[in-house]
Parts: C-alpha cells; structure tokens; sequence
C-alpha cells in the first residue's frame, strides 16, 4: 500500500482534460451520494468506531507525508476527492477494502516514474530510499492499519463501496496521470440505478380480481394520458427495466392511435365498441375489450385558443434532454395554432416573470423570438409561476374558446407554497372559472410524476411526458387537437356485470382513476376530460361462470343460485357499458348506455381486429412490466408474436418502436 502512494506521489503528468476532470468530479459525487446512505445505516457500533478511527489514522498518515512531493495534478484532483471520500466513508465507519498489489500495475507505474532528483530528500524519504528510523516505523505502522482494515472489511463483508485497488491505476485517467479515485457508474451499479429511479411515482396496488356476486360494478375516469409509455420506453432504451410504480398500463394503451369507429356527429360526441375474445394469456379466461373514440373536429369547427406556456427555467433544465427540447417543442406548437390564436410566456426561477404579453400568432417572428431568449438559471418557484400564468390566461380570456395553461417543467417544485394537496386545492379552484392546466413534462432523474400527475388531472388537462423531439411532434401537432380542443368533460365509465354469465373480473390499469360506485351519478365528482379526435381504451379480464379459472367460492348464504337473480341474468347479456359526460360549458351530465352481448364475442384472438390484437398486446406488455401475476407465464416472445401480427400500416412507425422495446426488455430480463 504504502510502495504504491509513494509512486503515486511522484508521478508527473500532463494537466488533464475537462472531460477527465468533470469525469472526475462526476465519480467522486457520485461516490458521496453512496458513503452519505451507507454511513446512515452503519454508524453507531463498536466495530464502526473502530473502523472510523482506524481510517482517519491512515488518511493522515497519507496526507501528512504521502503527497507532498506529488505533481500538481495530484494536489489538486487526487487530493481532494479521495479526501472528500475517505473523510465521508470515516464519518459513518464505513469498512474499505485495500486490495492486494498488482505487480503488473507496478511495472505500469514505474515506466512513468521521471528521473529521482539527487537533492531532494523530501523525495527520496517518500520513495524509501533514505528511510530513517523513525520513518520506517511509521510505515510499519500504516501497514498494519492497513491490514486491519481489509480484515474489518472481509468480516463484514461489504461490498457497496470500495476503494480502488491499485489495478485500478493506469495512465490514461485524469489526463494519464493518476488512477480513478471511484470508478464512473456502470449501467448495471448501484449508483447509477439510484439516478435513474429518483423521479417520483405514485404507488398503486394493481387492481384485484373482483367477485360479480359480491361487487358487480366497475366505475373509474377516463384516463387520455400517455406520459407512462414515455417513461418506459426512456428507461429500456438505457438498458434498465422500468420503476414498476413508473408503468400505469392505460397510459400505454391509449399511447397508440386506434381506428375505433367514431360517432357520425358532434350531438353525441362518444361511440363505443366491444369485442369479448379468448385471452391470449389464459384460455380459461376471455377479455372484454372497449374502445371509444371521440368526435373529430374539423379546423373550421375549432374554437380559438388562448394559450398561456409557464416554462420553467431553473438551473436543472439546462440539459439537452430539457430547456433546449422544450424550446424546439413549443416552436412546433405555435406553427400548428391558427392566426387568431393567442400564446403568452411565463418563466419561473427563483421568481416568476413574464416573457411575452399575449400575442396573436399571426405575430409568430415575436412569439419564436420570445422562446429563443429563454436560458436556464436559478431555483423552482413554480407556485408563484402559475399565479402569474393564470393572471395571463385571465386577462387574454376567449369566451366559448379554449384558455389553457401550458405548465413545461423537468418536475419539481422546490420554493413556495408546493405541498400536492395546496396546488391542488388551487387548481381546482381555477378550472371553475374556465382556465384548464395541461402538463408536458421533460428530462429525468427528479421528475415528481405524481406531483405533475395531480396537477393535470385536477386542472381538467392532460399529461404527456416529451423525451424526444418526435414525441414532441406527436403531443403538440399529430395530437394538438386531441390535447387542447375539449369535446367532454368529467367523462366517467361505469361497467355492471351478469352474474349469470360472468363469475369474476379484473380491470387492466386505471387504478389510479378508480371511482366510488356512487360517483358516478354525482355530477360533482370531477373526472376526466377527453378531446377532439381522442381514443380511449379499456380492458377486462373476466371468467365466465363455471370456468376453471374461477378465484372464489360460491356464497353459501347467497340471495339466488347464479343466472336466477333477475330475468336480466339469464337475457344473454354479459355486461352494460354506462358513459356519462358533461359538455365543456356545461353543468349537467348526460348517459350513454351500450349493452354488450353474446353478439360482441370473436371465436378466436385471431378474429379480432388488428387494432384490438395490438392493444392487448400492449396491455400484456405493461402488466408483465408491472409483475402481474396474470401474465408472469405469458413470455415476452409471445408479446413480440402477437403484437407483430397485428402491426398493420403503422404510418409514424410507434409498433415497430413498441417492438423494439419488448425486444429489448425481453433481452434484460434474461427470459
């Protein structure tokens, strides 16, 4: 150990690069990350005590006489960040393993070594060649704590951190001087998982398989978000398996644009269609499968728009995958608006500001110019942001038009009053006067998804998550219309089914916009909103009564023998599908009703529409993400088959990427 701080010490090198001194400081924080959560768990034992001291003792003897005649490099790089680390991994009593000698590093090392000066004695104290009594005991000394604390650390065997060995060392890191303090993150550590993962999800329990004796009703939101998809596909094409609490299985499937048929006119402004096939996953099963598509707008039909984009501009988004991504984003926006409408920008940084007045498109040069000026800097005072975004949004008002808040943000609200329930309670507060809140959301590694989730979901808006500039363009201009022209508002869905025909169920996703059975004749309970042009999908597994599949025991005190409660049950109908919405402007709601009968059964998954095939593909795909038990046995391969033959036209290319994405996560589970 000491033979090799001693060359360490006399090493000389070029200055390094800025690549290898960010480098650096990069491994060394992310090292201090680690030593802060380890030192949390270790400190407070004898045997950590003892470690500590063990550590610092040996940290001075390095500092005290190791260094002094290294390079400038040494000084100035290896110095402080080994101190930093050691100094942590001291405060906590945390072991680390001094690894045995290389002999072929040696020789590396040595090839380095300029020539000994004939005079400096400081120099040839620390190579060994004039070694006085005193410190040949010292040495003596440090190797014997050394010792020691290899043994603390082989007895406790721990492994999360260590120091690096002296194999470690070679001449290209730090601009070839010195070896790496902490070796960088690979895809596949601890550290590098913990960064990817400290967004913030919501956790949600899947929903369970439900009894139709007991609970026959099904009610729940509509959902039109998409942001789940993003997220995965983010986190897959890094090499990791997504966060479960990250996969919300609806978001996936209404991901993708469907051909379901749609109502002829605006009067009533839903159509459903279903199809009960066979499961792929469970031939005792089938699957009742729902899809509703809104009505379509036509541009001339289009209300005018008053926009209001609150764009946070805090020192974190100033990485390419955020401020520069949302500016090109919201340029895309702006050529898809029509001349009357109206755009106005918000900042906020440590304080709100207002970067552009409400200004017409047809003054497009100003608005464009306006987006470029924006630059990255300060902290998140999101709270008073939305004050100033919707005092714009007042001021620019459409009556009968559409006046929307346009929140752009990597996530997190650090300054004011940013409890979820105080932002809630305020942006419900503002949808009542007509001004909703859509969320786009940007980068990774703080994002607090449920937070952004609370907000668009109570602001009457939607929630996307932009990790692309193609994502981009499908949110803000294939889907510009879907996104910001509301066709309905508080859609619900209720499902009651025929305890005659079907024993249990299990709705795929929404949990978390489930509703109370009551809900959902109460007109003032909020729920979703759903757009021009917007596809909605629903999935249920049900087990047909008497099939094998079936998860609970008959009641032995039950009112009537199944098929006997009602003339109703034994009428052929599986189920009753109920939507009730409101108009936009509207109050009151109104009921559309769909029965659905042995008439809306496939024989076989391979009759079904291609549309249908895809989408339970997609919804395969997120369960297994999720660790359903339904599909644990059902392989990934049998995903890429079905979704393959069901891929179709595939215009913009999303199926082939979904392939891709089952490939890739079929390849890291090791299945």
């Amino acid at each position: 150990m000491n033979d090799e701080l001693n060359k360490l010490g006399r090493m000389t090198a070029p200055p390094p690069s800025p690549q290898a001194r960010a480098k650096a400081l990069s491994a060394a924080m992310a090292a201090f990350d680690e030593a802060e959560d380890n030192s949390r768990r270790t400190q407070g034992t004898a045997a950590d005590r003892r470690r500590s001291s063990i550590l610092n003792r040996l940290w001075s003897a390095v500092m005290n006489r190791k260094f002094l005649a290294g390079s400038a490099l040494a000084t100035l790089i290896v110095v402080p960040a080994a101190g930093f680390l050691t100094l942590e991994l001291t405060r906590g009593g945390l072991p680390v393993e001094i690894a045995a000698k290389d002999p072929s590093v040696e020789k590396q090392v040595a090839k380095a070594e300029p020539a000994k000066p004939k005079n400096d004695t400081v120099a040839d104290s620390i190579a060994g060649d004039k070694q006085t009594p005193a410190l040949a005991k010292e040495r003596a000394a440090d190797s014997e704590q050394a010792a020691e604390v290899n043994a603390a650390a082989s007895s406790t065997r721990r492994t999360q951190f260590r120091a690096p060995s002296p194999s470690a060392v070679t001449t290209e890191a730090f601009g070839g001087a010195v070896g790496q303090i902490m070796p960088p993150p690979g895809p596949d550590s601890d550290l590098s998982y913990q960064a990817e993962n400290r967004g913030r999800f919501a956790q949600v329990e899947t929903n369970p398989v439900r009894s139709v004796a007991t609970d026959p009703v099904s009610t729940f939101s509509a959902d039109v978000d998409t942001a789940s998809y993003s997220f995965v596909r983010k986190s897959l094409l890094a090499g990791r398996m997504p966060d479960r609490d990250s996969v919300r299985v609806e978001e996936m499937i209404n991901y993708f644009p469907y051909d379901w048929p749609g109502p002829d006119s605006e009067a009533e402004p839903f159509k459903a269609s279903v199809t009960v096939l066979p499961t792929p996953w469970n031939p005792d099963t089938r699957l009742m499968h729902v899809g509703i598509r809104s009505y379509d707008l036509t541009p001339a039909q289009a209300p005018h728009a008053n926009l209001v984009f609150l764009i946070d501009v805090s020192g974190s988004m100033d990485e390419p995958d955020k401020l520069p991504l949302l500016k090109s984003a919201f340029r895309l926006l702006v050529e898809k608006l029509q001349p009357e409408d109206t755009v106005s920008i918000v900042t906020y940084a440590g304080n709100a500001g207002t970067v552009l007045e409400p200004t017409a498109i047809r003054d497009k040069a100003k608005i464009l110019s306006a987006i470029d000026t924006l630059q990255p800097g300060g902290s998140t005072a999101g709270a008073q942001g939305l004050e100033a975004a919707y005092q714009l949004a007042e001021r620019a008002f459409v009556k009968g038009g559409v006046n929307r808040v346009m929140l752009a943000t990597d996530g997190d609200f650090n300054i004011g009053p940013s409890s979820d329930e105080d932002l809630k309670a305020d942006i419900e507060a503002r949808r009542k006067s007509g001004i909703f809140l859509s969320v786009l959301g940007f980068g990774r590694g703080n994002y607090n998804d449920a937070l952004m989730q609370t907000l668009a979901q109570n602001g009457n808006g939607t929630a996307a998550y932009i990790d692309t500039l193609s994502e981009a363009r499908k949110v803000l201009v294939e889907e510009a219309g879907s996104s910001l022209f509301p066709i309905a508002s508080d859609v619900k869905f209720q499902v009651e089914f025929n305890p005659g025909e079907i024993a249990e169920y299990r709705l795929i996703g929404y949990e978390t916009r489930a509703l109370k059975r009551e809900d959902f004749n109460n007109d003032r309970v909020d729920a979703g909103d759903i757009g021009s042009g917007h596809r909605v999908t629903a999935i249920y597994e049900i087990t047909p009564t008497g099939s094998p599949a079936t998860l609970n025991d008959d009641l032995r005190y039950g009112t009537k023998p199944a098929g006997q409660a009602d003339p109703q049950a034994s009428s052929g109908e599986l189920a009753f599908l109920k939507i009730r919405y409101k108009r936009p402007d509207g109050d009151a709601s109104t009921l559309i009703t769909t029965p659905v009968t042995q008439a809306n059964l496939v024989p076989s998954v391979e009759k079904a529409g291609e549309d249908v095939r895809f989408s339970v593909a997609v919804a395969a795909f997120g369960q297994k993400l999720r660790g359903t038990d339904a599909v644990s046995a059902y392989p990934y391969g049998s995903i890429i088959d079905l979704a393959s033959g069901a891929r179709g036209t595939d215009i913009y290319g999303y199926r082939a990427e979904f392939l891709n994405l089952v490939r890739l996560a079929k390849s890291l589970s090791g299945e």
